[in-house]
């Protein structure tokens, strides 16, 4: 995903308030860490958006699969450790205090024995005390099926059209994005982009992350509506 769009995700994405996000992340770990130290990790991290501002308080570095988003993370966000790493089987040889997984990148694990290999890495990779922060994807309950997507940026040298609709195969949440990108002096591009999304339930969320060592709870109130996050303390 992402890899010829990737120099177009912040625009797509221009809407999304990180900072905002980071200001309630910040609250969670200062309620729930116990642990002494201030490493944090940033589990598919994107384009670097929120560790722009996680990194006032912390010692930060980022993983994600995509190779050209990592490109565009170590130009937007200086000294920050970015890796490419499969966020099922990464290995840092290193523990952290903090891991967070944001904007429901963990629905990408696709199904429960991957989101079981995930958390378990998540737990193997934190201290004693340390905390893991996840916001999921939809339940199958929350999850709407045929909605008519629409996003849209209007920028003075650049305008970008993605419209989707919603399917559900299985477990899977379905979503193939049509982009229609023009920019100043060159030709309409169209790109499609199929994404493959795990619909969890909440218990068994849950169920996988107290089994893998966490003492975990899920709040309703999350980043964005009708997703919630996940807290997990590693035991």
């Amino acid at each position: 995903m992402y890899k010829e769009l990737a120099k177009y995700y912040d625009l797509i994405y221009s809407w999304k308030d990180y900072k905002k996000e980071t200001v309630k992340i910040n609250k969670l770990i200062k309620k729930y860490k116990n642990s002494d130290g201030n490493k944090l990790l940033d589990v598919a991290c994107g384009t670097g958006k929120h560790l722009k501002y996680f990194k006032k308080n912390f010692s930060c570095s980022g993983i994600d699969l995509n190779e050209e988003v990592i490109d565009i993370a170590k130009t937007n966000v200086r000294d920050v450790s970015f890796n490419q790493a499969d966020m099922i089987n990464f290995n840092l040889n290193d523990t952290v205090d903090i891991i967070i997984c944001l904007f429901s990148s963990i629905g990408y694990v696709k199904t429960y024995d991957n989101l079981e290999k995930t958390i378990r890495n998540f737990a193997d990779h934190l201290k004693t005390g340390g905390i893991a922060i996840i916001e999921p994807w939809f339940t199958k309950s929350t999850y709407t099926v045929g909605y008519p997507g629409m996003t849209t940026y209007n920028g003075e040298d650049i305008k970008i059209a993605r419209l989707n609709t919603t399917k559900l195969e299985n477990n899977l949440s379905v979503m193939e994005m049509h982009y229609l990108i023009v920019e100043r002096d060159k030709d309409v591009k169209y790109f499609v982009d199929r994404h493959e999304v795990g619909l969890f339930e909440i218990d068994k969320f849950l169920e996988i992350m107290n089994n893998s060592g966490f003492k975990a709870e899920f709040l309703k109130d999350g980043l964005m509506k009708d997703r919630g996050l996940y807290i997990g303390i590693k035991s």
